[in-house]
């Protein structure tokens, strides 16, 4: 974390306001936790016992500690969400890990601006090489990180922990809370909402997602809408920038679906998603029990597609690896900067980005 004269970390010292608590409840920015916070949210008083057992959680603060950037005192909120590319149980049908073990294949930083009216939402594309800080392994071991490592690999050397140090350590703010969800769980929670309407601009069909679209109106279920956040090869540069902007799309869909199907009208859809959205997740600590994850939803409703500032971290091919990407240095300092003051992301931070510019981000509306 980088220091100011004081020695005190970017963020300055003090804890966060909480958010006004009149407001209902929210779908998240971010395909995993766009469905799973409001659905799951929505429903979390009527069978609490049932729902509080469904949840899974990580103790990050118990984790990594006090070696984490500070707080600051401005009512925003960040948090780190992703999707888990496991392949364990039931989705070892996507494919077996090289190692057994899971990826972080979507990282997602959503920035809850004050008030929690409006919302910036970070992808960071798996491939990044960047700094990973030194994280303690599931055996027990150390794993020294290094100056050069690829992002996505975080989760897999370190589990949950191991992510929020390192996009802490690349961003210089504090995550407040984490989101994870799998694949099977996403599926579930689609398929249980009854579908996301999608507009397709042209066929999409790509082998090694299983994904075979038309052109024009398509209602995806659970695998169709997995198979398009995981789209790649058939669509822009057929690499991971272009499969980001299929999700940001996606998520954009998403939240008008769940914004338009009345689900206090239908109790029986209502706890579905609910049971469904609270077994698909797992959550840091402070979430992780009914009465807490119902308390977080209830701060945040209001906030629409239009609403949200999406991009991907600004990044320019790797000159060693033409597979990979980096961080542009002083267009990514405007990204952090900004959140660490509220602020709008400046248009100047992506100008120059590879991310946010291809044709994939055409193609689904």
């Amino acid at each position: 974390m980088s220091q100011d004269s004081t020695g005190r970390g970017r963020r300055g010292a003090g804890r966060r306001r909480k958010p006004p608590k009149r407001r209902r409840a929210l779908a998240i920015a971010a395909w995993t936790a766009a469905a799973v916070v409001l659905l799951g949210g929505a429903g979390l008083g009527y069978f609490y016992f049932k729902f509080n057992g469904n949840l899974k959680t990580v103790d990050i603060d118990a984790a990594l500690g006090k070696d984490r950037p500070q707080d600051v005192d401005n009512g925003s909120m960040d948090i780190l969400v992703l999707g888990s590319d496991s392949r364990d149980g039931a989705n070892g049908e996507y494919g077996k890990d090289e190692a057994g073990s899971a990826r972080s294949d979507t990282a997602m930083i959503v920035h809850l601006y004050e008030g929690h009216e409006k919302a910036s939402v970070i992808s960071i594309p798996r491939d990044t090489m960047a700094p990973r800080p030194a994280c303690a392994t599931a055996n027990g071991k150390t794993d020294p990180g290094g100056q050069r490592r690829q992002f996505n690999e975080a989760y897999t050397i370190g589990g949950a922990a191991c992510a929020v140090k390192t996009v802490e350590t690349m961003s210089g703010i504090r995550m407040d809370h984490y989101l994870e969800v799998d694949f099977t769980g996403f599926k579930k929670i689609i398929d249980d909402l009854g579908g996301v309407e999608v507009t397709t601009t042209k066929p999409i069909k790509d082998g090694a997602s299983h994904l075979d679209l038309p052109a024009g109106t398509n209602k995806l279920d659970g695998e169709q809408a997995l198979g398009l956040v995981r789209t790649r090869k058939s669509v822009g540069d057929g690499g991971d920038l272009g499969r980001i902007q299929l999700q940001q799309a996606f998520i954009k869909a998403l939240i008008k679906q769940v914004k338009g199907i009345g689900l206090f009208d239908n109790p029986k859809k209502l706890l579905d998603l609910a049971d469904s959205g609270t077994k698909a997740i797992t959550t840091d600590k402070a979430l992780g029990d009914v009465k807490s994850l119902m308390a977080f939803a209830q701060g945040l409703q209001g906030i629409d597609a239009q609403d949200m500032q999406m991009i991907t971290l600004p990044v320019t091919p790797d000159p060693r690896d033409d597979d990979r990407v980096v961080p542009l240095a002083k267009e990514s300092k405007l990204v952090w900067d900004a959140l660490l003051a509220d602020r709008p992301i400046p248009a100047e931070a992506t100008e120059k980005s590879m991310g946010d510019k291809g044709s994939a981000g055409q193609i689904v509306r």
